[in-house]
């Protein structure tokens, strides 16, 4: 494999050839700085924006968008290895994303009015704070970036963002959509950017807020060079999803559904299936059919539409996967189907599926960020829903039960998740929060949640004489 580190800069290379695509030189210190200084200036004017102005370019973006999706999934396939059909339904939701704020943004943010007790009149208004600074992963290149600038351009904020290196051609084709939409110039910017340069920029006078997308670990240090200058963050982090099949539990939609739920996207996203609990009563039966149907994902050429589970992103994370795979079964875990490195080009990892999954095991305690099922035998459904709050993630997880109304309950009471999902699979809506809890992180995103993140909720009163 081609080095992906160049003395000032880096390549990116797709993960299904191993070929180099491009090669990026790292700002200056200076550039980086100057690039920051003209977000800020951009936001000045951008701020005086009504919400209806601002509205009508955030629609114009997602309309952009569609427009443009072919150029843009082919794009997403190539820098991280995406299976193609995957990258057309991603750009479809930061459509969709772009609609919901366009035609939402402006009641979430409209003024409120309030009589204040002891007479006279109190307006809330949710003016913008200034440049937010999002860093953002390469699993998801465009939505990950959509949907923290999105909600913060409605709100009236300038943008920066840090995206991942190997998809540095995402971010800034996101950047030539935004702006032949008609977002003023600069106002979204992207920073070509090393790890030291970052800390930099969170510390920079103009930059009012940060958001991070990523690993718990990179949210810690993040959190706390924010802290330390006291800037406001939101975190969205890793997890371990468990998703419960119960005693009553229609088997044949659940197996297909956690198929699907593991290699979306090739197992790499962050609210996916990761660990499959299944009451005792139909574990044997859930086993049988789930195993199948890993077996049967078709693993290949990603830019084809039929398949399934193209490659990892990136040669060192097919490694980790591999060795918490190992480490795994050192400790116990047993191999149903996969668990071997293919020959040949490409970062590709085979779906697999570990049963005899315990505490002390990276498939247990740990976020397997590829197509890794962990199979975990429960007593009950008291017993199941013990396990799934057993991680120190939280971010989302899954109920299969022909009761719906009990799973609710359960979901609503007993799982302690940011998301939870009934009887099927899902990654995000535009009208719903997504975020999580404990080391998945704080802070939501999308539902109107997300566009009052980073705003300064100002009270505004005049009290009668």
């Amino acid at each position: 494999m081609k080095n992906r580190t160049i003395m000032g800069g880096f390549r990116t290379i797709n993960p299904a050839t191993e070929k180099v695509i491009k090669e990026y030189t790292y700002m200056t210190d200076d550039e980086a700085s100057e690039a920051i200084e003209k977000c800020h200036k951009a936001f000045i004017k951008w701020k005086t924006k009504s919400l209806t102005q601002r509205g009508k370019v955030i629609k114009a973006i997602g309309e952009k968008l569609m427009e443009r999706r072919e150029e843009f999934a082919k794009l997403m396939t190539q820098e991280m290895g995406k299976v193609i059909k995957h990258g057309f339904q991603e750009v479809k939701l930061c459509a969709g994303l772009c609609e919901y704020t366009a035609e939402q943004g402006a009641k979430e943010l409209e003024d409120e009015e309030r009589e204040l007790p002891e007479g006279g009149k109190g307006i809330i208004t949710y003016a913008p704070i200034g440049v937010v600074y999002g860093i953002q992963p390469w699993n998801f290149p465009c939505y990950q970036a959509i949907r923290y600038a999105i909600a913060n351009l409605m709100a009236g904020n300038g943008v920066l963002l840090k995206h991942a290196e190997n998809c540095t051609g995402s971010g800034l084709f996101l950047k030539e959509v935004f702006e032949e939409a008609g977002l003023p110039k600069d106002l979204f910017t992207v920073l070509i950017i090393d790890h030291e340069q970052s800390n930099t920029v969170i510390e920079n006078e103009f930059v009012r807020g940060v958001t991070l997308t990523g690993s718990a670990e990179a949210g810690k240090v993040v959190a706390q060079k924010a802290a330390s200058v006291l800037k406001k963050t939101v975190l969205e982090l890793g997890s371990n999803d468990a998703y419960l099949v119960l005693d009553d539990a229609d088997i044949a939609l659940a197996a297909e559904t956690c198929v699907q739920g593991r290699i979306y996207n090739n197992g790499e996203t962050c609210v996916a299936a990761k660990r499959f609990v299944v009451v005792e009563s139909v574990y044997d039966k859930f086993k049988k059919a789930f195993v199948k149907g890993m077996k049967g994902v078709e693993t290949g050429d990603p830019t084809k539409r039929e398949t399934g589970l193209g490659p990892m992103a990136r040669e060192d994370l097919r490694e980790k996967l591999h060795n918490q795979v190992e480490k795994s079964v050192e400790n116990g875990a047993e191999i149903l189907t996969g668990g071997k490195l293919p020959k040949g080009k490409g970062f590709f990892y085979p779906a697999t599926v570990l049963a005899n999954v315990k505490p002390g095991q990276p498939a247990y305690d740990e976020e397997l960020f590829g197509p890794v099922a962990s199979l975990i035998k429960a007593k009950d459904n008291t017993d199941a829903m013990r396990i799934a709050n057993d991680s120190r993630f939280g971010l989302g997880g899954g109920i299969f039960s022909k009761n719906e109304k009990k799973a609710i309950e359960l979901a609503q009471q007993h799982f302690d998740t940011g998301m939870v999902f009934i009887n099927s699979f899902g990654l995000a809506q535009p009208n719903m929060p997504f975020g999580g809890v404990k080391d998945s992180g704080y802070g939501r995103e999308h539902g109107g949640f997300g566009i009052k993140e980073f705003v300064n909720v100002k009270a505004v009163m005049s009290l009668n004489s």
